[in-house]
């Protein structure tokens, strides 16, 4: 290949050469002028580029849209800019501080005295005109020096400036007369981002610390279409109507309390769906040859130090000093897991061992990201970690896959996304390693004939991973499930996880993290706002509610539900002097399953008269029918949409 020509491969194998000084949009352009149209920045290798920005390098690039996750995030970071050039030029003494792309689009923090509801109606107003304007976003390099004095009135950007090391490469994005510290990259121009909603303001902290200044933060939205913003906005709404924290507190579920702040507190209502998941998820870990384990919430400082978790994760860890001695409370399950598998001497005949842990761990999250059960300070992972060889590390994965689906579908989630995510750019291990391992994963996808995802470079800090995504009834998408392959973790380096090999000599394993439901907590968030709080009855805390028509049948009543008690159905009696025709609304409020209505004729006959929580009629029944068929219901674990 000529001096003057770069090499580029593109993810569907093909490759071709392209001009020194060609851009990601010169690229995009080769393929169809419609992609180069719709393209927001690219991956090259492991770094991502403006559209616009020469390429320095060949490689493997990929051109990301709003489509794909890491565009969508880069089209609302660029969003997110927009929002602060608006909020500054009509509140010049605004001093913007950071703003990230979230899960559900955008924030900016500012410094600024709160924020009307007039206000953001003006700010959104702004956003709109400044789409408008269509103003070129370029890019500036800037030295240490040229960025303190750029943002000398910014005491804010000042600190995130000096917080940088000495040799660090140091960018800005200009957008008209607007320029925002940023390491980018960002669309090319503010006309990409066609579709605004400001969506609404609350407090946040200065680095999420309580002690620092108090900021306002701005929540948006945008898109590349009007279309979509439309339907997104009529998404808002179905799930206000559903959103967990509110069923939560209609039917006693949880509540999280300022002694504990991103910390759930679980009620007795709360606790009977807990408790049906993890019972349902111990059978199915049981049957498939797993130990249940449990480790300390707290473990010594030098634990992270030596899994690694320290140098990568520690500014997201809690800790804590006892008799002197520094600890740290864990923020994942693993380490103490080895140190299980290590208590013991294992030979080749004894694996696999595979041990599973409901394992309480904590991790700091910044105060203006938590979002009721979906993002905590501390929960539960059903955790589990399988010790193989390598020869067994491909068939351990294709059970953990099984499990998987498995479990999503007796949830009632049938769509699932598979991604397989690669080696990112700050690791641990050898690169033949990682070659190993990402490729087990491929072969397990590969034999059990699943489409998936590549999304290079987000794998975890030891090792490559699949990750599940599930569908909820509005069609939102909630990664869960991962299964990740570690050689580094149980090496000598490290933990010096081994096992006696058939040669005599000692072997180490290869550790396989892998979770289902991710987060237990956030799993729940889920299931209710999927469901609407309606649980299906295996799951529900209100199955069955007695209601006599007078008092003179209270004795029947009770009668009746001392028998369903006592077959294990979640039954409670209304007794209070109340019309009927109330206390069956408010049972259909309260969610419950069954309504069982008692009278003269269903004391004579033995019967109950049944509706569901959706108001439909099943008649009269002999109790012991009725008994049956929620049985039946129950040991079927149905989803229904009563």
């Amino acid at each position: 290949m000529a001096d003057n020509m770069i090499h580029i491969e593109f993810p569907d194998g093909s490759e071709k050469d392209f001009p020194v000084g060609a851009t990601a949009r010169d690229v995009a352009e080769s393929i169809s002028s419609g992609l180069a149209r719709v393209a927001v920045a690219a991956q090259l290798n492991e770094r991502m580029l403006d559209m616009d920005r020469p390429l320095e390098e060949g490689g493997k690039i990929r051109l990301l849209t709003f489509n794909d996750a890491d565009g969508r995030e880069v089209f609302h970071h660029s969003s997110a800019h927009l929002l602060a050039q608006a909020v500054t030029e009509l509140f010049p003494d605004a001093k913007p501080t950071i703003g990230p792309p979230v899960d559900e689009g955008f924030y900016y923090d500012f410094d600024h005295p709160p924020f009307t509801p007039d206000d953001l109606e003006k700010i959104e107003g702004r956003m709109k005109e400044l789409v408008k304007e269509n103003l070129t976003i370029e890019r500036v390099e800037l030295t240490r020096e040229e960025a303190l004095e750029l943002f000398a009135d910014n005491p804010y950007k000042v600190e995130m400036i000096e917080a940088m090391d000495d040799d660090a490469q140091i960018s800005a994005y200009r957008q008209g007369d607007f320029i925002d510290l940023c390491r980018g990259p960002h669309v090319a121009r503010t006309g990409a981002l066609k579709a605004v909603k400001v969506l609404k303001v609350a407090g946040a902290y200065w680095r999420g610390d309580v002690e620092n200044a108090q900021l306002q933060r701005i929540y948006a939205i945008t898109f590349p279409d009007k279309k979509l913003l439309k339907k997104h906005i009529l998404m808002l709404e179905e799930a206000r109507k559903r959103d967990h924290r509110r069923i939560g507190r209609e039917l006693d579920l949880f509540s999280f309390q300022p002694e504990g702040p991103g910390m759930p507190f679980w009620h007795n209502n709360g606790m009977i769906i807990r408790e049906r998941i993890i019972n349902y998820w111990r059978k199915l870990h049981r049957r498939d040859g797993y130990e249940e384990i449990s480790t300390p919430i707290i473990l010594d400082e030098s634990l992270w130090h030596r899994s690694g978790h320290y140098g990568h994760y520690k500014e997201n860890m809690y800790f804590t000093a006892v008799d002197k001695r520094d600890f740290a409370m864990k923020p994942m399950n693993c380490p103490g897991g080895l140190l299980v598998y290590k208590s013991n001497k294992y030979s080749f005949r004894d694996l696999p061992v595979r041990m599973a842990e409901l394992g309480l761990v904590h991790r700091h999250e910044m105060s203006g990201v938590l979002h009721g059960l979906f993002r905590v300070r501390c929960f539960t992972q059903d955790d589990a970690h399988i010790y193989c060889t390598e020869e067994q590390l491909t068939e351990e994965v294709i059970g953990v896959v099984r499990l998987v689906f498995e479990m999503y579908r007796t949830f009632g989630f049938e769509d699932v996304m598979v991604e397989l995510s690669t080696r990112p750019a700050k690791r641990i291990g050898a690169e033949e390693v990682w070659d190993r391992a990402e490729d087990a994963l491929r072969r397990a996808l590969a034999t059990e004939g699943i489409d998936y995802q590549l999304n290079p470079g987000d794998g975890a800090f030891y090792g490559p991973k699949i990750d599940f995504h599930i569908k909820d009834c509005m069609n939102r998408s909630w990664q869960c499930g991962t299964v990740q392959v570690d050689f580094s973790m149980p090496s000598e380096e490290r933990f010096n996880a081994t096992y006696d090999g058939s040669d005599g000599n000692r072997h180490q394993v290869v550790m396989v993290h892998r979770a289902i439901l991710g987060s237990l907590e956030r799993f729940m968030g889920i299931l209710i706002e999927h469901f609407a709080g309606k649980m299906p009855l295996w799951l529900s805390p209100r199955q069955v509610r007695i209601i006599p028509v007078s008092e003179a049948f209270e004795s029947y009543a009770s009668e009746v539900n001392r028998k369903l008690v006592e077959a294990d159905l979640l039954s409670e009696l209304d007794l209070r002097n109340e019309t009927m025709g109330k206390k069956i609304r408010e049972a259909q409020l309260d969610r419950v399953n069954y309504q069982v209505v008692v009278g003269g004729r269903e004391e004579e006959e033995g019967t109950v008269s049944v509706r569901t929580r959706g108001n439909r009629q099943l008649g009269s029944l002999n109790v012991d029918d009725f008994l049956a068929m929620c049985r039946k219901e129950i040991d079927e674990r149905a989803i229904t949409g009563e």
